[in-house]
């Protein structure tokens, strides 16, 4: 009888013909793989096929199992060794249970190596997955972490100025240490350090990009972001606003407004790539991609039990949280609700878009390292053209509008002028002035040294 008609080698499985009790690591890295992550089962007596083939003696296999498991496993692993008859046949189902303790290493030859599960093999884990490991085993997270960076030499005006309009209460300094920003001996948290106005943690990234077409090619803007989490966050959405087109239509008293994304999903799907995100990933960071028909989210980290958005019913995805604190943060800011409704709000929003299809539904894709959110275009909007007409707008930002005022007050400002005044980088003015001037908005006339800004009404 083929065993694998009742499951598949795959992540949660592994078939072995006989045990060889002689290079115990052959099986025994699959016992690390499994209690370091979601758990699994071997199966004694069944070759690769998954055709059972029967053990002569499974008490010995029992005997040599339990044997092997206390010489080479440091922690032990919680196991359970099952007998089972198949059509005449004896087995023996390794039960194991996912750990406590991560991680779980296999110590022999010389070797002290812990593994975890990647399809359906075991390998060794990376330096990166090693740091998730011992969090986990520590019943930490990454940021409840203490550092050495002092509160002192930090401040937080945009969390207290965030904390002043959405939750419309006055700010307090000790909220630092009562949501976990500072610790009693006044260091930073790691999710201090990242609501911290500069933050020095230089993988909180933000990497965004329009596309010209439905596809990477040709980029029609981009611009990268690095610091503050509520920063990076503001920046987002600035950048979706101005590379998103508003349709819409003609009514015979007006007009009706159209847009192409429901702002409440890219927030939402923006603050749960922050949140959610794997911050020990330290070559990462939150990718946003516009294209003509949609938009794109990726962020290191998949889900933080292990398993596979595609394969759940998102209604039922438990609220499991790998950043807490910054998840109890941006909930008091209301970014975010308790209770892990994210996804469902992110398609609900969606869905109440004039112009929807089920085939607009919004799609969730993850991977052991990275998580995707993808958010279609509505339908209405997608034929829309590019520029600024007669049957499109594009939405300027706050403060590509706080630009357009300060050239209409002074035609020959300066980029570094504008950027003191606004209180944001050089840089970062040009790459507004850039988006201005592609929607047709703005323009230069005469030498870059003594020419002046026309606004195009």
């Amino acid at each position: 009888m083929k065993l694998n008609s009742l499951i598949a080698e795959c992540t949660a499985y592994d078939f072995k013909i006989m045990l060889e009790d002689k290079k115990p690591k052959s099986w025994l890295k699959s016992v690390s793989a499994f209690a370091n992550g979601l758990g699994g089962s071997l199966f004694f007596g069944v070759n690769n096929k998954g055709i059972v083939k029967g053990l002569d003696d499974v008490q010995h296999v029992c005997e040599t199992i339990s044997s092997k498991i206390r010489d080479y496993m440091d922690p032990l692993p919680d196991i359970e060794m099952i007998p089972l008859v198949i059509d005449g046949l004896h087995i023996l189902h390794l039960k194991v249970n996912p750990g406590h303790y991560t991680p779980y290493y296999y110590v022999g030859d010389g070797q002290r190596v812990t593994f975890i599960r990647v399809g359906d093999e075991s390998l060794p884990a990376t330096a990166e997955q090693m740091v998730r490991l011992v969090l986990k085993g520590s019943n930490k997270t990454f940021d409840s972490i203490h550092t050495d960076y002092k509160a002192e030499d930090y401040s937080f005006t945009i969390l207290a100025n965030s904390f002043k309009t959405r939750a419309l209460q006055e700010w307090d300094k000790k909220y630092l240490m009562s949501f976990g920003l500072v610790t009693n001996t006044s260091n930073l948290t790691n999710a201090g350090a990242l609501f911290a106005d500069d933050c020095p943690l230089w993988q909180s990234r933000l990497y965004c990009t329009r596309w010209d077409g439905k596809e990477k090619g040709d980029a029609i803007n981009d611009a990268e972001f690095t610091g503050n989490i509520l920063m990076l966050l503001r920046e987002a959405m600035n950048f979706v606003k101005s590379n998103t087109k508003r349709g819409w239509e003609k009514l015979h008293d007006g007009r009706k407004n159209k847009p192409e994304y429901a702002e409440r999903a890219v927030l939402e799907t923006m603050v749960n790539h922050f949140i959610h995100r794997d911050y020990t990933v330290m070559g990462g960071e939150v990718h946003l991609d516009i294209y003509d028909d949609r938009l794109t989210v990726t962020s290191p980290g998949g889900m933080y039990n292990g398993m596979l958005i595609q394969d759940l019913d998102i209604k039922d995805v438990s609220s499991e949280r790998r950043n807490p604190i910054l998840a109890n943060v941006m909930a008091q800011l209301d970014y975010m609700e308790k209770r892990g409704s994210g996804l469902t709000r992110i398609c609900n929003e969606t869905k109440s878009l004039e112009g929807y299809k089920e085939d607009l539904k919004p799609v969730f894709k993850s991977t052991p390292t990275q998580f995707q959110t993808t958010i279609y275009a509505a339908a209405d909007t997608q034929n829309v053209g590019d520029h600024v007409g007669d049957m499109s707008e594009t939405e300027l930002t706050e403060r590509q509008a706080k630009i357009l005022k300060l050239i209409k007050k002074n035609p020959a400002i300066t980029g570094k002028q504008m950027s003191e005044t606004l209180s944001v980088s050089q840089r970062t003015v040009e790459r507004d002035i850039s988006v201005l001037q592609r929607l047709g908005v703005l323009k230069r006339e005469g030498k870059d040294n003594d020419g002046v800004w026309v606004i195009i009404e």
